[in-house]
């Protein structure tokens, strides 16, 4: 049962093409994921002004676009095994952390309460937490490809689980951290008298937080 799981796991992302339209070899998420991390540096290394950085930032919100259309469509796969549902739950979770940053950082670059210095710090920050997702998704990628024979079931199984692990905590991570950067942006708007107006950019998540 347990290498009828593993074969499940390692062919489930093929299967996806038929059922959702995704396939790991057709749209490797890792790439997808590394091409956020690059463009996000980018943003880090390259932006001095605000317009800079808009303009910039463009180029990650077209990668996540494309990679949001993969994500929705691996959501979609159903009826999986558990060990193949967890591999299918730790790539969605890549998603998940990417939609974090994207939606928020948007909204922090209209936010007149960070500097541009500051909003290169936060990028920057986010750079490091997606870079520490990529290296999971990498991880959990070979651990998938099925060609890798020295392994026992029950290793690959352990490093499914403490992928999943990892990657739930690294998504965590990205939301306390979105959080408390918007935190800083309503302790100052506090002091004069705008939070309505943080209130009204970030919606919920200054509500979650507070």
């Amino acid at each position: 049962m347990r290498t009828k799981a593993l074969v499940i796991i390692g062919l489930c992302m093929t299967l996806f093409v038929g059922r959702a339209s995704a396939q790991w070899t057709v749209i490797d998420p890792t790439n997808l994921a590394q091409s956020i991390v690059n463009s996000t540096r980018e943003i880090v290394e390259t932006s001095t002004t605000a317009k800079n950085m808009i303009n910039e930032f463009q180029e990650t919100v077209k990668i996540y676009e494309q990679g949001k259309k993969y994500y929705d469509a691996l959501k979609s796969v159903n009826n999986l095994v558990k060990d193949a549902r967890k591999v299918q739950q730790t790539i969605v979770m890549v998603g998940d952390i990417t939609d974090i940053y994207v939606t928020n950082f948007q909204k922090m670059m209209s936010d007149e309460n960070f500097t541009v210095e500051e909003l290169g710090g936060i990028a920057f920050g986010y750079t490091k937490l997606l870079e520490e997702s990529t290296d999971v998704l990498n991880e959990l990628k070979n651990v998938v490809n099925i060609t890798t024979l020295s392994m026992t079931d029950k290793e690959r199984m352990d490093i499914v689980d403490k992928c999943y692990t990892r990657m739930k905590n690294y998504r965590n991570l990205v939301s306390y951290y979105t959080n408390k950067n918007i935190s800083v942006s309503y302790l100052r708007a506090k002091k004069k008298n705008d939070t309505d107006r943080v209130m009204k950019l970030y919606g919920s998540a200054v509500e979650r937080y507070w």
